[in-house]
């Protein structure tokens, strides 16, 4: 099926802007254009001229000055609460837009993109609306002091200036779950969306000066990680750094901001496992964890791309699962038909094919899929299934980040649970399983940051999401992520 564009996104593509700075979109700095790609047919969608280093400092040096004069900071919460709600708004009155965006250069199913992405990002800015008016501190009563002769409380006040460095594997929702815990603490941003997906976030950029949010309170910057994510990590105006991405990136930035003790919410690699127990409905078990590893062709943070099954319904599951692979359409994110999309590059597909390749040259075997699909006319690949796969193997311990399961047969829970911990990640994990037994001590003995029980992948603004282990730092969502975007100040009077 042909796509024709819609007028009004192609008049975003057209207007090759690559930062948006004091409420207004501007090119970049950088003197070459650079290409975004659809990744659903290997063609140029249009050309940006990136940020560089030097928009970082313009784009921090503003956010600070909206900081300090308190524009944004000093607003009477419901004010704020009312803002943010008007974001949403906008975001749900320009839905079809945005994800004909999303679909665009980050490969995601309109459909989802259209029932899914654009209302969760939405969700975003209307949860934490309401938080606005609900940050608190408390009194407290010292321990050594008589009783009243001191009045002694805390109180959280933003924490300043923030970097937002967002994937390009949910672009929109991504940058909307930073920023709006961001702005519903007080703090002024700028945000880096990956530059393989800027639009949808150069877009809502725009909206959210359009909804009230002043002049320099949101800066965004595209370009490169080497250079505008390295200059945003190393900013001195910048006080804190909120990054989803690889555990080694992850690593470097906490390097980097140790020099000037830049506060971090890191959410990194996953490996998360799945655990499918003799007693478990199949029915829901097998397209559940089916889905858990295809949705968005593998391209999400907790995957469950390790599968254990316990050995009476083993033959069944796999029989399953590969059915449920080989029945998945595999085609271009517009067509309707399609229920898998492609990988987000070619480089990406490549390096998720050469982890196929070497799992197999090491005595795994592929019971389904491994091979690249239209070539030439797009980043797609088969969904695949690999058996007899050994803890040790790459293919078990590294994130691939692609539509790749391997799956393993366990005795019993408790082997679930040792191979499920053998992992240096620990992001997420979900058991299926109708005893409500050993479903508690799964949740109680893995090592996972979110655990789901019956079910996998289950996002909501109101529940914390961050890892375990080299899987990250702090939380998102939830009133525990609002608080990594603030500081916590404990005030001491003598009366």
């Amino acid at each position: 099926m042909s796509y024709v564009m819609s007028t009004v996104v192609r008049d975003v593509l057209t207007r090759h802007n690559g930062v948006h700075l004091d409420g207004k979109a501007i090119p970049g700095s950088s003197p070459q254009l650079s290409v975004i790609i659809n990744p659903s047919s290997s063609k140029t969608l249009c050309e940006i001229h990136y940020g560089n280093a030097a928009d970082v400092d313009r784009a921090a040096q503003s956010a600070r000055q909206a900081f300090d004069d308190g524009r944004w900071r000093l607003k009477a919460p419901a004010e704020k609460s009312r803002i943010l709600l008007r974001v949403a708004e906008l975001m749900e009155a320009h839905a079809d837009e945005l994800a004909e965006l999303e679909m665009l250069d980050a490969g995601k199913l309109h459909r989802s993109a259209r029932e899914a992405e654009v209302p969760f990002a939405a969700e975003c800015f209307r949860y934490h609306a309401g938080w606005c008016t609900k940050i608190e501190g408390s009194t407290k009563q010292m321990s050594l002091a008589p009783m009243g002769s001191f009045h002694v409380y805390t109180q959280r006040e933003p924490i300043g200036v923030v970097g937002l460095i967002v994937p390009s594997n949910g672009p929109l929702v991504q940058a909307s779950w930073k920023l709006a815990p961001a702005l519903a603490a007080g703090c002024c941003c700028v945000i880096k969306p990956d530059e393989k997906t800027p639009l949808s976030t150069l877009r809502l950029a725009e909206l959210m000066t359009e909804a009230g949010i002043p002049d320099g309170v949101v800066n965004l910057v595209t370009g490169s990680g080497t250079e505008v994510g390295a200059a945003m990590v190393s900013h001195p105006a910048i006080a804190k750094i909120s990054f989803t991405g690889s555990t080694d990136t992850g690593k470097s930035i906490g390097n980097v901001a140790l020099r000037d003790m830049k506060k971090l919410t890191l959410e990194l690699g996953g490996k998360s496992p799945v655990i499918i127990l003799r007693d478990a409905n199949l029915e829901q078990a097998i397209p559940g964890a089916a889905e858990a590893i295809f949705s968005n062709a593998g391209q999400i943070c907790v995957a469950g791309s390790r599968l254990y099954v316990e050995a009476p319904v083993y033959q069944e599951v796999i029989e399953g699962i590969i059915s449920y692979a080989e029945n998945l359409v595999v085609g271009p994110a517009h067509e309707a038909a399609s229920t898998m999309g492609p990988l987000i590059s070619e480089t990406h597909l490549a390096s998720v094919l050469r982890a196929v390749t070497s799992a197999r040259e090491q005595g795994a075997k592929v019971a389904t899929g491994g091979k690249p699909l239209h070539e030439g006319a797009g980043y797609f690949m088969t969904p695949t299934v690999i058996q007899d796969v050994q803890a040790s193997m790459p293919l078990v311990q590294e994130e691939i980040f692609g539509p790749v399961l391997a799956v393993s047969k366990i005795t019993d829970l408790q082997e679930g649970l040792s191979l499920g911990n053998d992992s240096q990640f620990g992001l997420a994990a979900s058991i299926w399983t109708e005893n409500l037994s050993k479903a508690h001590q799964f949740a109680n003995a893995i090592r996972a940051g979110l655990v789901w029980i019956n079910c996998h992948g289950i996002p909501d603004m109101a529940v914390p999401f961050g890892g375990y282990k080299q899987s990250g730092w702090g939380r998102e969502n939830g009133y525990e992520g609002l608080l990594g975007f603030t500081e916590l100040k404990s005030v001491v009077c003598k009366l």
